[in-house]
């Protein structure tokens, strides 16, 4: 008769493990010709707080990531000091009617 206690703690314990790793896809770039210094260190940033490049773009200053969401606000606060631009990585499409 103790299952369903054994089980909602279980539950518990599960979804706030699920709501600590939360990863946020993003697309962060750079002015052109921002040091690769820069750019190194933001990369090294998402990795150390448990991201990770999905991505390095070659005709632009940027790339992809998937970065723990607790550290966007982090990540904002660098990105305005060196004029990045970081922005959630989804679809996007030009015309209406196209597929959802």
């Amino acid at each position: 008769m103790r299952v369903l206690p054994t089980l909602l703690a279980g539950l518990a314990v599960v979804s706030g493990a699920l709501a600590v790793d939360i990863q946020k896809s993003v697309i962060v770039s750079f002015p052109k010709g921002t040091a690769k210094s820069v750019m190194d260190s933001a990369k090294a940033d998402i990795k150390a707080a448990g991201g990770v490049i999905t991505h390095e773009y070659q005709l632009i200053d940027a790339f992809a990531a998937k970065m723990p969401q607790k550290i966007t606000e982090s990540v904002s606060a660098w990105s305005s000091k060196y004029n990045a631009v970081v922005e959630e990585d989804k679809v996007v499409q030009t015309y209406e009617g196209g597929p959802q």
